[in-house]
């Protein structure tokens, strides 16, 4: 029999260490896409200000902040505001308020966007455009 002499207790200590560092790097790789999952969002996602120009019709002038989260456009105050930012910026949204309903299309890029928009007020027809810039 050979005396111990620590080279084989080195060894198994690096062999751990070894083991350790693989399970390590396993669990960062598992977990590094759920994280970047968990904080998902759009390109989009943000603070927008908002001008709402009617062109054609007696309906008024717009000016306010819409949110946008996961591609979802909301307003604190509007209830019936229903609206979508597509991955590639094409946006759709469609509100009511009292006897106003007016839905819009258009494109956002990063930082602004533009569109146009068809609704009523009462029994007015109108219609217009829209811009927006990130808040």
């Amino acid at each position: 029999m050979l005396p111990q002499s620590g080279i084989s207790s080195g060894w198994e200590g690096l062999i751990m260490i070894s083991k350790i560092a693989r399970a390590s790097i396993l669990a960062f790789v598992i977990a590094a896409p759920a994280v970047d999952m968990a904080a998902a969002g759009t390109a989009y996602d943000g603070s927008w200000s908002l001008t709402i120009v009617t062109q054609r019709g007696a309906c008024d002038t717009y000016n306010f902040r819409v949110q946008i989260h996961n591609g979802v456009v909301s307003h604190p105050n509007l209830v019936r505001l229903r609206g979508r930012v597509s991955s590639g910026g094409s946006v759709r949204v469609s509100v009511a308020a009292g006897d106003k309903t007016a839905s819009g299309s258009g494109r956002l890029t990063r930082t602004s966007g533009r569109g146009h928009w068809t609704g009523r007020s009462g029994s007015d027809r109108c219609s217009g455009s829209w811009t927006a810039y990130r808040a």
